[in-house]
């Protein structure tokens, strides 16, 4: 296996990691809103966008390894 076949495997891994992560972050910021924890709420809201922005890289990046 070439260093490039690892990196991408490697991406696809950690994507899939990410996003098991972002349902987490989802979850809990219903949770402590319902809590009335509107604030921290809205933390762990901003924490699943920027997640989903890694996933966009990371799609990103895989999409340029399967140009080459």
């Amino acid at each position: 296996m070439t260093e490039l076949e690892k990196l991408k495997h490697l991406l696809e891994h950690w994507m899939e990691h990410n996003e098991a992560h972002v349902k987490t972050y989802e979850e809990w910021a219903s949770k402590v809103e319902t809590l009335g924890e509107k604030k921290l709420a809205g933390i762990l809201q901003h924490i699943v966008e920027e997640s989903r922005k890694l996933n966009d890289l990371f799609k990103e990046a895989m999409g340029l390894m399967k140009r080459d």
